[in-house]
């Protein structure tokens, strides 16, 4: 879509060479019956630049462009008044690519909310470069010591936060799947959790952010940036995101479960369940292991589906551990709701990467490990 953006802002500036043209006599231009004065004609030359500057920005994927496209618009829509018998079906293109532009920018201002929050509570990290040795694993079942070191957690550094990028599909019970990309950030101290989500829901962009910290929980997915479909902010939503934000600790961050507030019932010799406790709001899991030590399951009773806002039996089991920067993690996954009447999976997720303890809260992908 970008690219075809960009090839229709080229060959819309292009054509407003034809005013630039009849204004210094480059030809008959017999399109245009009007007499287009010099001066006029160096106008439209500039409207000329402005759409492919404008295409360049939206090229190089440049935040300043839905800007320069809302001003080059109207910059050309004056021109096309000027000669307006001639011109005035420019006024279509125009339309559509002022419609992008007010996209874009709804966009880059959505996602810019995220970032912000993001860099805020980067900002309150303090750096803890204490290893994780075999004493701290003492309190734990056999099979959480056991899982921490075939991740190869243990003689690194603690984790006191994480950023994760998840490509996959998801759907809602009697719908089609969905690709989506995501980006997320989480923070292990002050159990903090912010998600963003870009996708095509029926063929138009879609995005989603789910932001969880200490002052609550809220969902807010729009469509085209503009229009918001979900918006949840409310006391019913908070249980469910700590137990979303407590599922990716203990799939991604191992090392973050020796923690005072997670309380320990072993079942098995491969299954223990957690507790884990946010400030009163307490949620439980079933942990599932091999005998590699690979957590392979993640069962929770406590997370709500949203549609329904009612609790049923959730599940993310996991698999495909590979090795990357001497962590072992899954890279596949899926999310399961058991509904009275079956299983439904909702979500399937592949893990680009995950990356720990980021220090700098002003860069969005060149954060090292």
């Amino acid at each position: 879509m970008r690219i075809g953006l960009v090839l229709f802002m080229v060959l819309h500036g292009l054509i407003h060479f034809m005013g630039f043209a009849k204004a210094f006599q480059f030809g008959e231009m017999a399109q245009f019956t009007k007499e287009i004065s010099k001066p006029l004609g160096i106008l439209w030359f500039i409207a000329v630049l402005l759409f492919l500057g404008t295409a360049i920005l939206v090229l190089l994927k440049k935040e300043l462009w839905p800007i320069l496209g809302i001003a080059t618009v109207v910059f050309s829509q004056i021109l096309i008044i000027t000669v307006w018998t001639d011109a005035r079906y420019g006024t279509i293109a125009n339309i559509i690519i002022l419609g992008a532009a007010i996209v874009g920018q709804a966009n880059l201002t959505f996602e810019r909310s995220y970032k912000d929050d993001v860099a805020s509570a980067m900002n309150t990290v303090v750096p803890n470069p204490v290893l994780l040795c075999e004493e701290d694993l003492e309190p734990l079942p056999e099979c959480i010591k056991n899982y921490l070191r075939y991740t190869g957690a243990v003689g690194k550094p603690k984790i006191y936060n994480m950023k994760i990028t998840l490509e996959g599909e998801m759907r809602e019970r009697g719908k089609d799947w969905f690709k989506f990309t995501s980006e997320q950030h989480n923070f292990f101290d002050c159990p903090t959790r912010m998600f963003l989500m870009k996708a095509r829901v029926n063929g138009l962009p879609t995005m989603g952010y789910h932001k969880y910290n200490r002052e609550g929980a809220r969902m807010n997915i729009r469509l085209l940036s503009l229009f918001s479909i979900v918006d949840i902010n409310g006391s019913e939503l908070y249980p469910t995101e700590t137990v979303t934000y407590f599922n990716e600790l203990c799939l991604f961050a191992p090392a973050a479960l020796i923690d005072e507030r997670i309380s320990w019932e072993v079942i098995d010799n491969l299954c223990a369940k957690a507790t884990f406790d946010n400030k009163g709001t307490v949620v439980s899991a079933v942990l599932y292991f091999n005998e590699k030590g690979q957590l392979i399951n993640f069962v929770s009773n406590d997370r709500y589906s949203v549609s329904e806002m009612q609790a049923f039996p959730f599940s993310t089991p996991v698999s495909n551990y590979k090795n990357v920067n001497g962590y072992k993690r899954p890279f596949y996954g899926e999310a399961i709701w058991q509904y009275p009447e079956g299983e439904f999976v909702y979500g399937k997720f592949c893990v680009k990467d995950v990356v720990y303890n980021i220090m700098n809260p002003n860069v969005f992908g060149d954060e090292t490990q």
